[in-house]
C-alpha cells in the first residue's frame, strides 16, 4: 500500500470525474486534500465529505485556474492555512468540443488557458511550498489520447494536451532539483465531460474492440491509481515522462 500520510495534495477540478477519483484515492493512501473547483460547489462538498469519511482532512477552495489571480489566491490560502504542499495534480480541463474550421480565437484561448497556462501558473504559485516538501515534491498533469490521436470535435483540446505534455518536459529542466513532473495520459473514460462529445455513444461502443485487458473498461479509478503511484516515493526516479493508462487501446488500430 502506498503511504502518503503527512502529505498535502492539491487536486484541481476535484469535484467530479477523474479529479474526484484522484482526490479520493490520494486520501485513501493517507494524504490530506485541497479540493479545487470553479462552479460545482455542491459536488465539491460531496468530495470533501467522502475524504473526511476516510479519516483525512479536506479543504475546499473555489478558484478558476484560468485566472492567475485566482491561482495565486488559492496557493496563498494553502500557505497560510496549511503551510505545506507536497503533491500538485493539474486535472481541471475545458475548451469545449468544436470543429477546428468553426473555432474562434476565444475558443482557442479558453482551451490553452485552462489546459496549459494553468499548469504554469500553478507551479509558479506553488513553488515556494513545493521546495519545502520534506520528500520530493510531485507534480502530475492529466492528459488524454487527443494529444497524439485525431478525435472528431476534439482538435482544440487535443492540441492543448499536446502542448501540456511539452510543457511538462520543459518544466523538469526548471524544477527537477526538488520536484518530479510527469503526465498521466488517460484513454477513453466515461465522465460527464466525455459523454457530451458528439457521437460519444459510438466511441464508447468501440471500446470493446480496442481494449486489450479482457472485458474491463477504463475507469476514473484506474487513472487515479497511476496518479497515486506518481505521487509516491516509488516514482522518485521517474521524471518528465508520459504514463499512458488506456488498457492498451493506443497501441493498435
Amino acid at each position: 500500500m502506498i503511504n502518503l500520510k503527512g502529505h498535502i495534495a492539491l487536486v484541481t477540478g476535484a469535484s467530479r470525474g477523474i479529479g474526484k477519483a484522484v482526490a479520493l484515492r490520494l486520501a485513501e493512501c493517507g494524504a490530506d486534500i485541497v479540493v479545487n473547483y470553479v462552479s460545482s460547489a455542491s459536488a465539491a462538498r460531496e468530495t470533501a465529505e467522502e475524504i473526511i469519511a476516510k479519516g483525512r482532512n479536506a479543504y475546499i477552495v473555489k478558484a478558476d485556474v484560468r485566472e492567475r489571480t485566482d491561482v495565486q489566491s488559492m496557493l496563498e490560502f494553502v500557505a497560510s492555512e496549511i503551510g505545506q504542499l507536497n503533491i500538485l495534480v493539474n486535472n481541471a480541463a475545458s475548451g469545449g468540443f468544436h470543429s477546428l474550421l468553426a473555432s474562434t480565437e476565444n475558443n482557442f484561448a479558453a482551451a490553452m488557458n485552462t489546459n496549459v497556462l494553468s499548469l504554469i501558473s500553478l507551479v509558479q504559485a506553488s513553488a515556494p511550498l513545493l521546495k519545502k516538501s520534506a520528500s520530493r515534491a510531485k507534480i502530475i498533469a492529466i492528459s488524454s489520447h487527443g494529444s497524439t490521436m485525431a478525435i472528431p470535435w476534439y482538435g482544440l483540446i487535443g492540441a492543448s494536451k499536446a502542448a501540456l505534455e511539452s510543457v511538462v518536459r520543459h518544466l523538469t529542466l526548471e524544477v527537477g532539483d526538488y520536484a518530479n513532473v510527469n503526465v498521466v495520459k488517460a484513454g477513453l473514460v466515461e465522465t460527464d465531460s466525455t459523454k457530451s462529445i458528439p457521437n460519444a455513444d459510438k466511441m464508447f461502443a468501440g471500446r470493446t474492440e480496442k481494449t486489450m485487458v479482457g472485458n474491463r473498461y477504463l475507469q476514473p479509478e484506474d487513472v487515479a491509481d497511476a496518479v497515486c503511484f506518481l505521487s509516491s516515493s516509488m516514482s522518485d526516479m521517474i521524471q518528465g515522462t508520459v504514463l499512458t493508462v488506456d488498457g492498451g487501446s493506443e497501441i493498435h488500430i
